[in-house]
């Protein structure tokens, strides 16, 4: 999420800063200048109600003129608004300051609502939650038109809480109707769903994997794991290839390095005192390191788009694609012949946002910067991204081998969290998206009421929830001054991201341009954080690496550019 308007916003702010540093005798001769609480106001008010607009107003003087006008005519002569109507809908208005140095103009809208209920947003998985005899369920719902509301909690129908959040426990197993109300004086909002007690011996142990087929270099390891594990309780892993015992052990997790080429079949089994529960990977050790290595054809630009999946954000779904996408086939199809994602306005979408190119030849291990890829960072604001590569380990031309995460400067550092996993909610239209991640924790991203598209959710997937998994870089978003956003930026690594050292520049990027930030080959490092020593890579995979969101600007999400081997860009 990055449009131009920030920029302006932070632009104005500079300039309001440096008005202030001149004399009293120069501020005079200024022309008059207006400012809202954001650069693209917009005013709510109930139908009936009084709503009063004050703008903040410099260099206006003892004789400025000021004139409100809705549809063309003039409403009022005052430096403030007072505005009341009986009618539902929006008014296009437009602020004028006129005097002897000059004019200044704004238009806002005004939306006038028949009611301002209170509406509730909490990710529910699908069949509700369960919790062991005497467990915590602490529920944090998101209240939208919460001032003033009142909130109840009922479990089977007697109130447990008045307050917002509430902490579910029962000392008795047994299945718990659950009802959440929040109310004001223009209506209600009320959630429910099931919440399942367990004893011990009833607790559904669960585990979530990434991938199930596994294509290695021969004397790579492959690093078979669970991202998600739920109710393990006394869990004993053990590890078998091709039948063989190979580990066993507390640990949900085994580095297979096969040391010949072949199929091999691994097994885990989970025992715990309640269950027991089997997953079967295969392990395919492809030929060695450059048996598919493909020569340079001097193109530099990646020319093949793979996967093409964003998190929810204010920029997915407005595409002028030649025709609606119906699946995610469809949208990688598409994205083959169209790697470009300038018509998605290049971003990849709030956390974990995903996008997977190619090039038509082997990208060299030089030791320098191998890569270049676009974002549109400035001082003040950015949005990184985490780069991952791939070798076409197996040489069928898919990106279905070994991921690499190219290690950046915030890798393993507080903050930095590896098999990071989000689950997102669909969610009604125009309603924020609701999310759960595998670290206990909860939350939204916003609808922007000034955009467009109906949902946030991407519009050709079928189903109700996706989950994405990657890693997470640590927070950045800082709210400076009331209404007034910053994104910290990380020294070096990450695409979009505002970096004196891998944008090989000085430059503040004021006017948000597309600029590259570089990356080496020689960054690649294993899932244990060992160097990956690569000698070249085929396939690149970037993802959004911050799960945050800035007030009215939205959601923190990566945007992206071209994509080149810069190898090539060096030379040319």
């Amino acid at each position: 999420m990055k449009t131009i308007y920030k920029y302006v916003v932070i632009v104005f702010c500079c300039l309001v800063v440096l008005v202030s540093c001149t004399n009293d005798n120069e501020e005079d001769n200024l022309p008059p200048k207006i400012s809202f609480d954001s650069a693209e106001p917009i005013y709510t008010v109930k139908v009936g109600k009084v709503l009063t607009i004050t703008p903040t107003i410099s260099n206006a003087g003892n004789d400025a003129v000021y004139t409100w006008k809705i549809d063309g005519k003039i409403v009022s002569r005052e430096s403030s608004l007072t505005y009341q109507s009986d009618e539902i809908g929006s008014k296009f208005t437009v602020f004028q300051v006129i005097t002897g140095y000059g004019t200044d103009e704004k238009e806002l809208r005004i939306d006038v609502l028949s009611l301002l209920a209170p509406e509730i947003v909490m990710a529910v998985p699908e069949g509700g939650y369960s919790v062991i005899v005497e467990g915590d369920l602490k529920f944090e719902p998101e209240v939208e038109n919460s001032e003033n509301a009142k909130f109840s909690w009922e479990v089977n129908g007697d109130e447990k809480s008045n307050q917002k959040d509430y902490t579910f426990s029962s000392a008795q197993a047994g299945e718990y109707n659950v009802t959440f109300i929040a109310k004001n004086d223009d209506g209600e909002d009320i959630l429910q769903f099931k919440v399942k007690v367990c004893t011990s011996d009833e607790m559904p142990f669960e585990w979530m994997w990434e991938q199930e087929v596994f294509n290695i270099s021969v004397g790579r390891t492959a690093f078979i794991r669970s991202y998600w594990i739920k109710n393990a309780f006394d869990a004993k892993y053990t590890w078998k290839v091709d039948d063989n015992i190979v580990q066993e052990g507390k640990d949900c997790l085994y580095a297979f390095k096969p040391t010949a080429q072949g199929t091999y079949s691994v097994t885990v089994t989970m025992k715990n005192k309640y269950i027991e529960q089997f997953k079967t990977f295969t392990v395919n050790a492809c030929p060695p390191e450059g048996t598919f290595r493909r020569s340079s054809t001097g193109v530099a630009n990646a020319d093949h788009g793979y996967f093409f999946l964003p998190a929810p954000a204010q920029h997915v779904n407005r595409g002028s694609s030649p025709t609606p996408f119906s699946n995610q086939e469809e949208v990688n199809a598409y994205f083959y012949i169209n790697p470009g994602l300038r018509e998605y306005g290049g971003s990849i979408g709030a956390w974990g946002g995903t996008l997977i190119v190619g090039f038509d030849h082997s990208v060299a291990n030089s030791g320098d910067y191998d890569l270049e890829i676009e974002g549109n960072a400035f001082k003040g604001w950015s949005e990184p991204g985490i780069v991952w590569v791939m070798q076409d380990e197996n040489g069928d031309g898919q990106p279905n081998d070994t991921w690499y995460e190219l290690k950046g400067s915030e890798y393993g550092k507080k903050g930095y969290i590896q098999d990071y996993a989000v689950t997102y909610f669909r969610g009604a239209n125009r309603k924020p998206i609701a999310w759960i991640d595998n670290q206990g924790k909860s939350g939204t991203i916003d609808y922007i009421h000034e955009h467009t598209p109906p949902t946030l959710y991407p519009r050709w997937l079928n189903s109700e929830s996706y989950t994405i998994v990657g890693s997470r870089l640590p927070d950045i978003v800082q709210e400076v001054t009331p209404g007034y956003w910053e994104t910290i930026s990380f020294e070096w690594g990450y695409v979009d991201n505002w970096s004196t050292i891998d944008m090989l520049s000085n430059s503040e990027n004021p006017n948000a341009s597309f600029a590259g930030n570089h990356m080496r080959i020689s960054d690649a490092v294993t899932y244990d954080g060992k160097p990956a020593n690569l000698q070249y890579i085929d396939f690149v995979k970037i993802q959004t690496g911050v799960n945050g969101k800035a007030g009215w600007l939205g959601e923190v999400s990566t945007e992206v550019g071209g994509i080149r081997d810069f190898n090539i860009v060096r030379n040319q």
